[in-house]
């Protein structure tokens, strides 16, 4: 049996992509929409840097009734919601400063700043992405 040496391997890997064979096909019928890529919170804070630990990924779905303040906490990880139904006022604890998220709008959500969520007269339904690693909560 005949082996290829790993530059001849590299070099036909290189190629396919470069043909887009490692891409879905132009022909499928996916859409695609980017609902959020940032590299900052929504106030503008950047991120610095992820923890120097094997990556774990969390998806929650959070339902929180009408009239609720949620407790003032923080995120020692970066993540983002998306809003399912409803209305969801963010407020910064320190600076004052407050978004409005609507259904069918995406937040990057603050890291170590503390923040809370309110919802006004509907209940809010959202998914929230945590990008963390194994031992650090989700929130404090």
């Amino acid at each position: 049996m005949k082996t290829f040496p790993l530059k001849t391997l590299l070099a036909a890997l290189t190629a396919l992509a470069l043909l887009g064979c490692t891409t879905i096909s132009p022909s499928t019928d996916i859409e695609r929409e980017i609902l959020l890529q940032s590299s900052k919170s929504w106030d503008g804070t950047p991120y610095i840097r992820y923890p120097d630990a094997v990556p774990e990924l969390t998806v929650l779905k959070l339902t929180i009734p009408a009239n609720t303040k949620l407790p003032w906490h923080t995120h020692p990880i970066p993540n983002a919601g998306y809003i399912l139904s409803g209305e969801l006022m963010i407020e910064d604890r320190n600076s004052g400063q407050t978004r409005r998220v609507k259904q069918g709008e995406a937040l990057a959500e603050m890291v170590n700043i503390t923040h809370r969520g309110v919802t006004g007269d509907e209940p809010v339904e959202l998914v929230v992405f945590y990008a963390g690693s194994e031992g650090i909560p989700l929130a404090e």
